[in-house]
């Protein structure tokens, strides 16, 4: 086999192959001998048909798939002789067979080599907080909050109480689609409904019906009601108040605090939440530190590559839209509803940033740290009960581990673009470190 490489370009090379046909000759005779035993033709007896009939009636087709076998076959032998990053399948073109010589060529996709650059340039700045006494508290009262109970009072509305109403809503008039509901339930507050809407039910007591005016909002998901002034009749059927659970016995058991009681909630809450604080940390600088390294290392992405991506931001969504919609919907949602333009540009950003930091491995030689790795997994399991059987999970099983090994490397990365770039430290509130690293997750 002869092999000629030629780059046409930092994401595609071309290789030209050349074979003896010798080999393709004796593939071809072996395959019509074969038809031969087992083709049915009018006149002849199964096996007796004369080989000039079988190579005149199938010679040409089985020529053809025989050529096709043979340059499946070599093509990769060719890729890995060449040592060729190639990424997907091949384009076969031009082939010929003259002069007992098949030849072919093959332009393949490969990954671009990309040194990388700018390093210097890059500025990050990593965001912190600190978990204060006050913060504890609120996120102490969330908890009672979320296990709070109602009820039922003859008062009028206010906010947090919880108002089961009857509405019916019109557009000049006329009743719309989706307008009308009998017993809703809703927690004043929660921000379920449109502006104005909660504000009008405040003051209400139970029997009393009035009605409100409302605006839809601009980017309402409905296009017949975007920006339209509704009006809403709403009768009020039931009232209740919340009530906190206190934090007692009963209220330290559901966190698990059997001992030291308030003191015990307050350190395993502020743990948790130093937690979260560490997480968001890395999770935000990872962010910004790869955004910075692409915008010094922008490349053409192979459009294979930029395929895969493609589809695999595609799957994402789609089990999102699974867990957020349930099963049973699972036939009203499939992928045609999701076209490739949804998700090109992030996903030629992915892409980019795949083979950039493949790069950087390579150059700079970087492999898995395993007392990173070690030392991952154990912070990882303090959030368990049984911390022992967490680590050994995730040390014995290879894909587990693998998972963490990938993230620890990308914590690696990080490391070596900041150590070259400028870090700001600027500290900014829990709940800011956290909002802000939710909408980075986006």
């Amino acid at each position: 086999m002869k092999i000629t490489t030629e780059s046409v370009s930092n994401i595609e090379t071309r290789l030209t192959v050349e074979l003896p046909s010798d080999k393709l000759k004796s593939k071809v005779e072996s395959e019509l001998n074969k038809v031969q035993k087992r083709a049915k033709i009018d006149g002849f007896r199964p096996g007796k048909v004369p080989m000039s009939r079988i190579r005149s009636q199938y010679g040409q087709g089985v020529q053809q798939d025989v050529i096709n076998d043979v340059i499946r076959e070599s093509v990769f032998e060719a890729i890995e002789k060449e040592g060729i990053k190639a990424i997907g399948a091949p384009d076969i073109e031009d082939v010929k067979l003259e002069n007992d010589t098949l030849s072919y060529t093959a332009k393949v996709e490969i990954y671009p080599q990309v040194e990388v650059s700018g390093l210097d340039k890059i500025e990050v700045t990593r965001l912190s907080a600190d978990v204060s006494d006050e913060e504890v508290e609120t996120m102490i009262e969330n908890l009672r909050a979320q296990r709070q109970t109602f009820s039922e009072t003859d008062k009028a509305v206010e906010d947090k109480d919880q108002v089961t109403f009857d509405f019916a809503g019109t557009l000049d008039g006329e009743a719309f689609e989706g307008g009308t509901s009998k017993d809703f339930k809703l927690v004043i507050g929660s921000g379920r409904m449109i502006p104005g809407f909660e504000d009008g039910i405040l003051g209400m007591k139970t029997g009393e019906t009035k009605t409100i005016d409302v605006t839809f909002p601009e980017d309402y998901q409905a296009e017949n009601l975007k920006g339209k002034e509704a009006q809403f009749e709403i009768t009020v059927n039931k009232i209740e108040e919340p009530k906190l659970p206190e934090i007692d016995e009963e209220f330290l058991k559901q966190f698990n605090v059997t001992e030291g009681g308030v003191d015990q909630l307050k350190a395993d809450v502020r743990k948790n939440m130093e937690r979260e604080v560490k997480n968001a940390t890395r999770a935000l600088t990872k962010r910004r530190a790869f955004d910075a390294l692409i915008e010094q290392n922008e490349i053409e992405v192979p459009k294979t590559l930029l395929g895969h991506e493609i589809e695999r931001q595609r799957d994402m969504m789609m089990q999102r839209f699974m867990q957020q919609f349930g099963g049973q919907n699972q036939g009203q949602i499939n992928k045609d509803m999701l076209p490739d333009e949804l998700f090109t540009e992030q996903a030629k950003k992915a892409a980019n940033l795949s083979v950039v930091l493949a790069s950087l491995i390579e150059n700079k030689e970087i492999k898995v740290d395993e007392a990173r790795v070690t030392e991952f997994v154990n912070e990882m399991a303090e959030n368990y009960e049984d911390p022992s059987e967490v680590v050994e999970y995730y040390t014995n099983d290879p894909q587990q581990k693998a998972q963490i090994e990938g993230v620890v490397l990308e914590d690696q990365l990080v490391d070596e673009i900041l150590s070259q770039g400028t870090v700001t430290e600027e500290k900014v509130s829990y709940q800011e470190l956290l909002a802000e690293a939710q909408k980075n997750a986006q």
